[in-house]
C-alpha cells in the first residue's frame, strides 16, 4: 500500500493526510472546495512547525512530508490510482452513501475503501457499494496527528484479511489499533456520547455549572478535559448526531438526546467552531469563558 486518497479536507481529513504523508505515504487529499483544500494544507504546514519546535521533527523531513501531498477537486481524478480511499466528509449518512457509490465506480477493484465515520453504520455505507468485504471503519480520533487510537470497525461483510491490512497500517502510521464490530456508535462513542448527554442533563436540570460539571470530572475522574469541554471541542452537532444514532439504533430512551443540546444546535451555538457553545471561545483567547448564558 504506497498511495492513500483522503476525501474531506476539514480537520479530521487534514489530519488524517498529515499523519499518512509523514509516514512516507504517497496523499491524494480530496475537496469540493479548493479554499478547503488550501486551508488545510496550511494548517498541516503549521502542525509540522509544531513538531518542529519540539524537535520531533526536521525542517527536512517537512517539506518530504509537505511533497507527498496533492490535492484534487475532482473525486474520480483523485482516487484513480490510490491503495487506500479514507472518506472524512460531514457525519451525514446520505452525503456518506453518495461518496461511496462515486467511489465504488471510479476506484480501482483492489482499492479498499475506509470511512472515519464516527458511529453510522459501516454495514450500512458498504451495502452501497459492489464491494462490500473491502469496506471498513478507520476511525482516527481527534487531534489525529496526536492521538495514538485507531478505532477500526468491521462491517458485516468486511473480509478478515482487509480487517488485518488495515490494522498493520495502522501500526506502520505509529497508531495503536483497536478492532471492532459494528453496532452503534461502535465502541469510542457508544460509551464517550452518554457521558457527555448525561453532563448537559446535569447542567439541563440544575444539578451545577458548567464549570462545576467540568471539575468534577477532571479533577474527580483524572479526565483531561470536562465532558461539556470536550462537547464544544467535538462540535454539539457532531454529538447531536452520534446521539440520534444511539438512539434509533437501540431504540432505547437512555440515549436519547437532551433537550438543550438539540436548542443549542437548533440556534447554532455548536461549539468552538461557531464561537460559542457551552463556553465562549475568542480568537487567540487561552483562556477559557463560560458562555454568559450559563453564568
Amino acid at each position: 500500500m504506497n498511495s492513500v486518497g483522503v476525501i474531506g479536507a476539514g480537520t479530521m481529513g487534514n489530519g488524517i493526510a498529515h499523519v499518512f504523508a509523514q509516514a512516507g505515504f504517497k496523499v491524494h487529499l480530496i475537496d469540493v472546495q479548493q479554499n478547503q483544500l488550501d486551508k488545510a494544507l496550511q494548517s498541516i504546514s503549521r502542525n509540522f512547525d509544531r513538531h518542529i519546535a519540539k524537535g520531533a521533527l526536521t525542517e527536512e523531513q517537512k517539506s518530504i512530508a509537505l511533497a507527498n501531498i496533492n490535492t484534487f477537486t475532482d473525486l474520480a481524478a483523485g482516487i484513480q490510482s490510490v491503495d487506500l480511499v479514507v472518506e472524512a466528509a460531514t457525519e451525514n449518512i446520505e452525503l456518506k452513501l453518495k461518496i461511496f457509490k462515486q467511489l465504488d465506480e471510479a476506484a480501482s477493484k483492489h482499492c479498499i475503501l475506509a470511512t472515519n465515520t464516527s458511529s453510522i453504520s459501516i454495514t450500512r455505507i458498504a451495502a452501497a457499494t459492489k464491494r462490500p468485504e473491502q469496506v471498513i471503519g478507520m476511525h482516527f480520533m481527534n487531534p489525529v496527528p496526536v492521538m495514538k487510537l485507531v478505532e477500526i470497525i468491521n462491517g458485516y461483510a468486511t473480509a478478515r484479511e482487509i480487517t488485518e491490512k488495515i490494522a498493520e497500517l495502522s501500526r506502520k502510521l505509529g497508531k495503536i489499533p483497536c478492532i471492532v464490530n459494528d453496532y452503534p456508535g461502535f465502541v469510542a462513542n457508544r460509551i464517550l456520547m452518554p457521558m457527555i448527554n448525561e453532563a448537559i442533563y446535569s447542567l439541563y436540570e440544575g444539578v451545577a455549572g458548567v464549570q462545576e460539571i467540568d471539575t468534577v470530572m477532571k479533577l474527580g475522574m483524572a479526565h483531561p478535559m470536562g465532558p461539556l469541554q470536550l462537547a464544544d471541542f467535538i462540535g454539539l452537532d457532531v454529538c447531536l448526531s452520534i446521539m440520534n444514532v444511539l438512539y434509533s439504533g437501540f431504540g432505547n430512551a437512555k440515549y436519547a438526546p437532551c433537550p438543550l443540546l438539540v436548542n443549542m444546535v437548533t440556534a447554532g451555538y455548536l461549539g468552538a467552531k461557531s464561537g460559542e457553545g457551552f463556553y465562549k471561545y475568542t480568537s487567540g483567547s487561552k483562556e477559557l469563558i463560560v458562555s454568559p448564558r450559563f453564568a
